[in-house]
């Protein structure tokens, strides 16, 4: 045998879907160091059976896995155990890792499950072990995700925070003082790479698909709670920022800094630096399943609902209740309860919103949830300011409103009190769309940025002479017409709800299907053909573009998703001519293919407009108009986000401890090279455009 410390286990995991983003960098140059070459293959001796072993890429997790059970958690040796035999009937199939009860030698107590790379099929394995043996707490881990449950009978395993220590019991984990500081540590999407949506996919497999409830009602309940209890602990979060500010490792906002030039301050520095804040007077989190029976469970999480409800009217009945039985709503809030919904984007919930409201029929009707980082570099360029109305006629769950608020605030989606001055722009700020479902969803986010209010309507922007019917209900005047009567305020011309004075709007319209009501495309130029006559049918996408254009004043700037044919065929030459005598086009930036998947791969761009004003714009034919193409859309072929990685191959997370998009539209604060939106700013500088 030769030895090697050369070869590294990164190597090893090659081309398998393990990795090592769980461990300790330490652990892993501890395991590089042990390492033999036999035969052009490398062999360690194993930690536990004391023979040399190929390290194949499951070996790799699971002795590294098997180091922290001993230096971590404090179990000796002699109470682990590879490859322990389990008894199914006549067969006999063998448990990766076991770790033994303290007085009964041969009874297994945790259960480790590593061969299976990918949780579903990890955890159907790992639950046949726990059956079979009987043990209370089941681990299932692949080097990048990991995920620890207690059995509390066959049908059901709840997520647990963490396996206990070896002089902890399994009550003591339940039991623990959990705070704002715990949830930030201990967040399961950033430690297990994760998402809400793959939380939300484990929760269906598990009750949901049996419980026999409306799982976007029940899941969208819970989400909500969990904000609001998270938002009860905002006192805490201004301490812990207080703390982190004078470490030089501020979670808030601030100024971008050029590329290269951000100070690197890792999500890691920061949970280090959280270990010495004394959390000891903070607020517990009540979004937990401590130990106490289901129905207990059930009784509190119900007196947090109907606290969020009074807190955030207008989403919720105020009769509604949680449907879901006590069983299955504790397997749910275990799933959820480590989960940190506030953070510095809202990509995390949109996602989870998107997979559950793409259940109903919003993607039928070409309607998708525009990505992060396009609607933060629409808002870069078309730069909001204070005291400008800004407008989404498409709002979906408001993106383009909530990041709007996010630059005129200069607070995140963060649990933080917004003062006076702030909530007067923010209810300058409104958002209009035709689907129930996402205006609830929309209006929780615009309340929590927008401290309590929100200007979010449900309404048909299309068909806007028929607004009345809803005004005169009287259900939904309460909900809205707080926000309806600011809207009115807006109007060109009080006795129509045909245009307005808005500075600013932004929308990614749905473009699938057309409209074939006579009634509402005779409300449109475009729904005419050049000799005069109506239309049998208009597509949608083209009568938002005149809408739009009605909801501006003069010198309002616009941008627009589109499908990428508007801009090149030869049909669509009429519109193009309509767009041009209303506006000066500022900019057209194509996006990537993939944009939209896995939705769409509808080749789509970004029309960026200013309305004529002798002032602001004045009109000319002849001017420059900017071109952008991306060519990083931040998704991989599937539609799954692509993220930047640092040196060592593992996701980076920035100061939020959020991951990084891989795209070319902006910035990221620093974090990326200069894209898109900031080519076009410094263009628009050089052109003196007004804004």
């Amino acid at each position: 045998m030769t030895n090697s410390n050369k070869t590294a286990l990164i190597s090893i995991l090659k081309d398998s879907s393990y990795n090592l983003l769980l461990f300790a960098q330490e652990d892993i140059k501890a395991l590089e160091s042990k390492i033999k070459i036999v035969k052009n293959k490398p062999y360690v001796n194993c930690i536990i059976r004391e023979r040399e072993v190929q390290l194949k890429p499951e070996e790799v997790v699971r002795q590294l896995y098997a180091a922290k059970l001993i230096n971590d958690y404090g179990y000796p040796k002699k109470r682990v155990g590879f490859e322990h035999s389990v008894q199914f009937g006549r067969e006999t199939k063998s448990a990766d890792i076991v770790v033994f009860d303290q007085d009964r030698p041969t009874v297994e107590y945790i259960i480790v499950e590593v061969k299976k790379p990918k949780l579903k099929d990890g955890k159907d394995q790992l639950k046949s072990y726990c059956n079979a043996t009987g043990a209370p707490i089941g681990v299932w881990l692949n080097g990048g995700q990991i995920s620890h449950y207690n059995r509390k009978d066959p049908n059901f395993f709840e997520d647990i925070t963490d396996i206990p220590k070896a002089d902890q019991t399994l009550e003591d984990i339940l039991k623990e003082r959990f705070t704002w500081r715990e949830l930030i540590v201990k967040d399961a999407l950033l430690n297990d790479r994760i998402t809400l949506k793959a939380k939300i996919e484990d929760m269906e497999d598990e009750v949901l698909a049996n419980a026999g409830v409306d799982v976007f009602e029940e899941v969208f309940k819970l989400i909500f709670t969990k904000l609001y209890d998270e938002h009860k602990s905002h006192q805490d979060r201004a301490v812990i920022n207080y703390f982190l500010k004078k470490k030089n490792l501020p979670m808030v906002a601030e100024p971008a800094a050029a590329y290269g030039k951000a100070k690197e301050r890792s999500f890691d520095d920061v949970k280090a630096a959280l270990g010495q804040v004394d959390d000891s007077s903070f607020r517990l989190l009540e979004f937990r399943n401590t130990g106490q029976t289901d129905a207990q469970l059930k009784e509190k999480i119900q007196r947090l609902f109907n606290e969020a409800k009074k807190k955030w009217p207008g989403v919720f009945p105020g009769e509604s209740r949680i449907d879901l039985s006590p069983s299955h709503l504790s397997i749910c809030v275990s799933s959820l309860q480590d989960v940190k919904l506030f953070n510095s984007n809202l990509q995390v919930i949109d996602e989870a919103f998107e997979y559950l409201v793409s259940k109903s029929s919003k993607g039928e009707k070409g309607q998708y949830f525009t990505p992060r980082h396009v609607i933060d570099m629409c808002v870069k360029m078309l730069n909001p300011q204070r005291g400008e109305y800004m407008i989404d006629t498409a709002s979906g769950s408001c993106g383009f409103t909530v990041h709007t608020i996010f630059q005129l605030t200069g607070h995140l989606f963060e649990n933080t009190e917004i003062s006076a001055e702030e909530k007067d722009d923010v209810l300058k700020v409104f958002g209009i769309d035709f689907d129930e479902k996402v205006v609830r969803v929309a209006r929780t986010l615009n309340l929590i940025a927008g401290d309590g209010e929100t200007n979010v309507l449900h309404l048909n922007t299309l068909d806007y002479d028929r607004w009345n019917e809803k005004v005169n209900n009287p259900d939904w005047r309460d909900t809205y017409g707080a926000g309806f009567r600011r809207l009115e305020a807006l109007k060109a011309d009080r006795n129509s709800n045909k245009e307005f004075l808005f500075d600013i709007l932004m929308a990614n319209p749905p473009f699938a299907g057309d409209i074939k009501e006579s009634n509402i495309i005779h409300k449109y130029d475009l729904g005419f053909n050049e000799k005069k006559k109506p239309k049998s049918k208009v597509g949608r996408d083209i009568l938002f573009i005149e809408r739009n254009l009605d909801f501006l004043k003069p010198g309002g700037r616009l941008a627009i998703v589109l499908p990428q044919g508007r801009f090149n065929n030869t049909s669509d030459k009429d519109i193009r001519e309509f767009v041009a005598d209303k506006a000066r086009i500022l900019a057209v930036v194509g996006l990537h293919g993939n944009t939209f998947k896995p939705h769409t791969g509808t080749k789509t761009s970004v029309l960026f407009l200013q309305k004529w004003d002798s002032k602001l714009c004045p009109k000319n034919d002849d001017y420059p108009i900017f071109f952008g193409v991306s060519e990083k859309s931040g998704k991989d072929n599937s539609g799954d986000y692509v993220y930047v990685k640092n040196g060592d191959g593992k996701p980076k997370l920035d100061k939020y401890g959020h991951l990084i998009v891989d795209h070319d539209l902006h910035n990221h604060k620093g974090e990326l090279p200069d894209g898109i939106a900031e080519a076009f700013i410094d263009w628009a500088k050089k052109e003196k455009l007004s804004f």
